[in-house]
């Protein structure tokens, strides 16, 4: 399998941005229970900043195409 390596970091930067954009669009168009999702979000994010590994980052680290510490 034939993949560029993305750094861990840059993946769950975009992770966490389409979860913030899906979550305000969810609470938007169908119920404002779905701000939670950001809340969620925003909490895993400084969990990843505090502790140095989230839920997320932990699955995403066994990814081949996910490279821990690396600069792409």
């Amino acid at each position: 399998m034939i993949c560029a390596k993305l750094s861990l970091q840059r993946v769950l930067f975009a992770l966490a941005g389409t979860m913030t954009l899906l979550s305000a669009a969810l609470a938007a168009f169908v119920s404002p229970w779905f701000l939670l999702l950001a809340v969620f979000t925003g909490l895993n994010q400084w969990l990843f900043v505090v502790a140095g590994a989230c839920p997320a980052s932990l699955v995403l680290s066994r990814i081949p195409c996910v490279a821990e510490g690396s600069r792409s």
